[in-house]
C-alpha cells in the first residue's frame, strides 16, 4: 500500500529525531537528553517537536526499541550467513554483542547499563525488541539439545514449584524443549554474557590490566559453553 506525502514526511521526520537523538546520547548521556536540543538540531522551533514526540521519556522509549532493534537485526542477519552448529551460532551471537557494544557504548549502557533516574520503559512497547536476543538464545541452546551437543548436569536440579512454574512458562511460551536444567544454566549464560560485555564496554578491567580483552572474551565464551554442557 502506497503513502501519502504527508506520511512519508512525518516518518523521515521521525527518523531524523531518532538520529538525532542517538547523536546527543553519545555526546550527552541518556540523563541530559533534551527535547528542545533536538528541535534546535532538526531545524524546528522547540514547539514543533512535540507534535512527533511528546516528552524526554518518549524519546528515551523510541532510542531503546531503536537501540534492541538495531543489535537484534545485526545478531540475525550474522546468523543468516552463518554455518556450523547451534554451539558455533552461540559464539557468533556472542561476538556480535560485543561488537555491537564496543561501537555503540552511548546505547548500549541506555539498554544495559544504570537506569536512566525517572525513566521507566513502557514494557508494550520495549518488551517485544528488548528479548529478541534472548529469544535467539532460547533457541539456540534448544537446538544444541536436541542434535546431542549439552551433557546433562551430573547433579539433579533441585527447583521450588513457584520456579518449576516460571520454567514451565518460559518453555510454553517459546514452545521450545528445553529441560529445567537447560533452562537454568541458559538464564546464566544470559546474563554472565552481558556482564562480561558491560565489563568491557564500561572498562572494569582497567586500562592496561589485559593486553587483550578480545582474547579474554573468547576465554570467558568457553567458559560458558563448558557451564552450559558443551563437551566438543
Amino acid at each position: 500500500m502506497s503513502t501519502t506525502p504527508r506520511a512519508r514526511a512525518r516518518a523521515q521526520t521521525m527518523t531524523d529525531i531518532v538520529r538525532i537523538g542517538r547523536e546527543h546520547l553519545a555526546t550527552d548521556g541518556a540523563a541530559a537528553l533534551s527535547l528542545r536540543a533536538v528541535a534546535r538540531d532538526l531545524g524546528v522551533v522547540s514547539s514543533a517537536i512535540y507534535r512527533y514526540v511528546r516528552s524526554r521519556d518518549e524519546l528515551l522509549t523510541l532510542l531503546v526499541v531503536d537501540g534492541y532493534n538495531e543489535l537484534g537485526d545485526e545478531v540475525d542477519a550474522a546468523l543468516a550467513g552463518c554455518t556450523g552448529d547451534p554451539v558455533v551460532h552461540l559464539r557468533v551471537l556472542s561476538r556480535v554483542v560485543r561488537r555491537w557494544a564496543l561501537a555503540e557504548p552511548a546505547r548500549y549502557g541506555l539498554l544495559f547499563g544504570t537506569p536512566v533516574p525517572g525513566y521507566q520503559a513502557p514494557a508494550a512497547e520495549t518488551i517485544a525488541p528488548g528479548t529478541r536476543v534472548i529469544v535467539t538464545m532460547q533457541i539456540l541452546f534448544a537446538r544444541a539439545h536436541q542434535a546431542g551437543l549439552l551433557a546433562e548436569p551430573r547433579r539433579a536440579l533441585q527447583i521450588s514449584a513457584p520456579l518449576a512454574g516460571d520454567f514451565a512458562r518460559i518453555r510454553d511460551e517459546f514452545e521450545l524443549d528445553l529441560p529445567d536444567w537447560l533452562i537454568a544454566r541458559g538464564v546464566t549464560f544470559w546474563v554472565a554474557l552481558f556482564g562480561a560485555v558491560s565489563a568491557d564496554v564500561f572498562d572494569m578491567y582497567g586500562a592496561d590490566t589485559f593486553a587483550d580483552r578480545a582474547e579474554v572474551f573468547e576465554l570467558q565464551l568457553d567458559a560458558l559453553l563448558d557451564m552450559l554442557g558443551y563437551r566438543g
